[in-house]
């Protein structure tokens, strides 16, 4: 079963809004990061605007792969005819059908620019579905270690509450009784405060998850606690040359450097005009009929615009285009070194922090408590085991989640399709 927070800290960390009296009433049943997760892919709005795009790319591909439509010309007029004696007047029209006929490989070159802005949407979605499943990962995990810090720090709280309830029966004579008083209830006040913070944070938590999931604001969650496992992972040197082949932003800069060499292909090939071709017909009476049939031809004639400028510019552009993989690249092996050495030095002191050691810590605060009602232990070493309790359960839980979003990190930009970091569900004792 899960711990919650209790409904008069609900009430006083959101101010008394309906929204807390919400989220203090209704008992949620506790969902898992991993499920978190696979629900966010499937409900995300801004899924649906990758989607649309590979769509419209798609439409895109099948535009480029068509001939452009025949144009027909109609003309039609009065002819009149005069010579000596000899004057006539009568209807005369003519019609053609032309049409334009691309040089051999325009359409294919369009086709393959096409292509690949299909593959760019496609490779745009898989990146955003990736960085989704990380965000929602590390903000489940979150807001899990913000629930057990609102919950510990209560329960800290409480048992300074239960102390100065046994203090006050006391016979109060003297200073020291009445200092010990005030210094845990300035200790109580402290860890109200801690239980507070934890409370806001976890709010502002699940207000970024819900929109992540597409869902309310004020919907109500409560996540699973998950143990992460961190393995060793391979060198940094590996580690770059993984994230240069499979990253997700150096298959899209090589893929815009291939759309844009393509594109300076195209700007090459179409210095040469369109040749428009197809019959026409004509035929005039006046006084006598006269008919006329054949094949026209036209061609634009590249005097003033011979496609020198375009090819310009598009050369410009791949230069830019190879330009930013470089720096693309350079900024991967950067931002891989810097999560590498974050999950290492973190997942270097979590092997240090043994599940015993915390066990041992709340094992002493619950010894503490008991031999201070006795007057065995100072009330300066029982107010400094309770707080030191809830900063290392803090400070465990802040590496943690380190460790986690660098490994999430480093999922990312090596575009591994397998979790470095794998969770075990463990539910948290009541």
């Amino acid at each position: 079963m899960y711990r919650t927070l209790s409904f008069n800290l609900i009430l006083a960390a959101l101010s008394l809004t309906p929204v807390g009296l919400l989220l203090a009433q209704e008992k949620q049943e506790p969902m898992s990061i991993d499920k978190l997760a696979a629900q966010a892919l499937a409900t995300n709005p801004e899924i649906k605007f990758y989607e649309s795009e590979i769509a419209a790319a798609k439409a895109g591909r099948r535009v480029a792969g068509q001939l452009r439509n025949p144009e027909l010309d109609l003309e039609i007029g009065q002819k009149r005819t005069s010579g000596g004696d000899f004057s006539a007047e009568g209807l005369a029209y003519a019609v053609s059908v032309a049409q334009p006929i691309e040089w051999p490989g325009r359409i294919g070159l369009r086709k393959a620019i096409a292509n690949g802005d299909i593959q760019l949407a496609l490779l745009g979605l898989e990146r955003f579905k990736t960085r989704l499943s990380g965000e929602i990962r590390s903000l489940a995990f979150r807001l899990s270690t913000a629930q057990d810090k609102a919950v510990i720090a209560e329960e800290v709280s409480n048992r300074f509450n239960g102390i100065k309830d046994v203090l006050v029966q006391r016979e109060t004579g003297g200073v020291t009784p009445l200092l010990e008083l005030r210094a845990i209830d300035a200790a109580s006040i402290v860890m109200e405060k801690a239980a507070f913070e934890a409370a806001i944070e976890m709010q502002k938590v699940l207000l970024e998850l819900n929109q992540l999931m597409g869902r309310r604001a004020d919907n109500p969650l409560v996540v699973m606690r998950a143990e992460y496992d961190f393995p060793e992972t391979p060198s940094i040197g590996e580690l770059m040359t993984e994230a240069l082949t499979n990253n997700y932003r150096m298959h899209i800069r090589r893929a815009e450097l291939a759309q844009q060499g393509l594109r300076v292909s195209l700007a090459k090939h179409e210095r040469y005009p369109t040749i428009t071709v197809g019959p026409y017909y004509s035929q005039a009476k006046a006084g006598e009929r006269e008919r006329e049939a054949g094949i026209g031809l036209s061609l634009e004639l590249p005097i003033f615009r011979n496609g020198k400028a375009n090819i310009t510019q598009e050369q410009s552009r791949r230069q830019q285009a190879q330009a930013t993989m470089q720096a693309t690249a350079r900024e991967l092996e950067r931002e891989v070194a810097t999560a590498a050495l974050v999950y290492k030095n973190s997942r270097k002191r979590l092997q240090t922090w043994s599940p015993e050691r915390i066990q041992s810590l709340q094992e002493a605060t619950e010894l503490a408590d008991r031999h201070y009602r006795l007057g065995a232990v100072p009330v300066a070493t029982y107010i400094e085991l309770q707080q030191n309790y809830l900063e290392a359960l803090e400070a465990i839980n802040d590496v943690k989640a380190e460790a986690l979003e660098a490994g999430l990190e480093l999922e990312q930009l090596i575009g591994t399709s397998q979790s470095l970091v794998k969770t075990e569900s463990t539910s948290r004792p009541e």
